[in-house]
């Protein structure tokens, strides 16, 4: 007599991407956050077909500065001066 058993597995993948979008200079850097997102009509489109073409990666993506490990998905942005990264967020 056999039994028989039931394996189960759960894996997973995640997708991450970046793109940069250019502010306007007369935009305060307190309100960035406010202008990306009144202006998503600039880049939203650009970022979903990034994300679409990027590879799955194994893992929850969590590290750094992306760290909501309640979301299924999170959007931040990163103020960029002289290639350093000077402030940024959760959009």
């Amino acid at each position: 007599m056999h039994r028989k058993v039931i394996l189960s597995n759960r894996s997973v993948y995640h997708k991450y991407t970046e793109i940069e979008i250019d502010i306007p200079d007369n935009i305060k850097t307190e309100d960035i956050s406010e202008w990306i997102g009144s202006n998503s009509d600039t880049y939203a489109d650009t970022l979903d077909h990034q994300l679409t073409n990027s590879p799955y990666e194994f893992g929850f993506g969590i590290d750094g500065s992306m760290d909501e490990k309640d979301s299924e998905s999170e959007t931040r942005y990163d103020i960029v001066v002289d290639s350093k990264i000077i402030t940024g967020g959760h959009l």
